[in-house]
């Protein structure tokens, strides 16, 4: 299916931005990713998922679905339990 040429594709694309992909193991499972950490924080805030999709140029329903993985991960049920769950960030703290 070409998954090994897609895969490499993206990693060296991921090379050239200065980022790269973090390795995933049994220890990582449960960790956020970036795309999960920035939609759970817009979504902790109150941004709406249609206005989320639009700040990140994904759709609506990709929204969710990583939604749903973040409640799974963080082992909450609702968008309004991220409070509890995600610290505030730092300099939001100091304003």
């Amino acid at each position: 299916m070409g998954v090994r040429a897609f895969s490499a594709r993206a990693e060296r694309e991921l090379l050239a931005t200065g980022e790269h992909a973090r390795k995933r193991s049994v220890e990582t499972r449960d960790d956020l990713t970036a795309q999960e950490a920035q939609i759970a924080r817009m979504a902790r805030d109150g941004v709406p998922n249609a206005e989320i999709g639009a700040r990140l140029f994904i759709s609506r329903r990709t929204v969710e679905y990583h939604l749903s993985k973040v409640f799974t991960k963080l082992d909450i049920s609702s968008r309004h339990e991220l409070d509890r769950v995600l610290p505030a960030e730092p300099a939001a703290l100091t304003s």
